[in-house]
């Protein structure tokens, strides 16, 4: 009895699991939207399915809970985010520090073009860590964790061109930016306007000099 299976087709997915991979797709975008306005607590799964007009009975197809979506929504972020420092971080035809502010300015840039309503995903759950599911609180520290690291390592390409000091701690000095930073992007969007950004990028540049 031949047991081998048929190999694998290339190029486009059966039209089901085209069907299926696009439905998924549009409740991860929309779940994203709603938690860089809202947290958690307040994002209901009936919300996001409006939305969209996905069927409520057709999100257990999808996702097995709530619990299970929410770290599907922080991971697809999180590559984002991770995807966007690298391309200011690692670009390497401008100094260091340059590359930092540049992010910042292209930070506000976007939370501006939505009128100041969106913030950061990954910041906003951080403000509910005591109502979230253990698996979410683990994966944010690992998120900020992985953030600090690759800012880290472009506070240390700035020492090494001597743009910092010398005996600076870069692991510190990335962990306080995350740190201050989402706290200006909560306060961006509480005021909306960009005035918090700007006065905790000023102090941050200013502690470097």
């Amino acid at each position: 009895m031949n047991t081998q299976t048929a190999p694998r087709r290339r190029g486009r997915p059966p039209k089901e699991l085209a069907g299926y991979s696009e439905t998924r797709e549009v409740l991860v975008r929309a779940g994203i939207v709603a938690l860089t306005e809202k947290g958690f607590s307040a994002t209901g799964i009936d919300e996001i399915l409006r939305s969209v007009n996905v069927p409520k009975g057709s999100f257990y197809h999808y996702f097995e809970s709530k619990e299970d979506f929410g770290l599907e929504l922080i991971d697809r972020y999180a590559a984002y985010f991770a995807s966007k420092l690298d391309r200011f971080f690692t670009d390497e035809s401008k100094p260091a520090l340059q590359r930092l502010q540049d992010f910042v300015s292209n930070a506000e840039a976007g939370m501006k073009r939505y009128r100041f309503r969106r913030g950061c995903l990954v910041g906003n759950l951080g403000q509910e860590m005591s109502v979230l599911p253990e698996s979410h609180r683990m994966r944010l520290r690992e998120v900020f964790t992985d953030w600090e690291a690759r800012t880290a390592r472009c506070l240390m390409d700035a020492q090494a061109a001597g743009e910092i000091a010398e005996g600076a701690d870069c692991a510190q000095l990335a962990a306080f930016f995350w740190i201050g930073w989402e706290g200006a992007v909560l306060r961006a969007k509480l005021e909306g306007g960009p005035e918090a950004l700007r006065i905790f990028a000023n102090g941050f540049f200013a502690l470097l000099e």
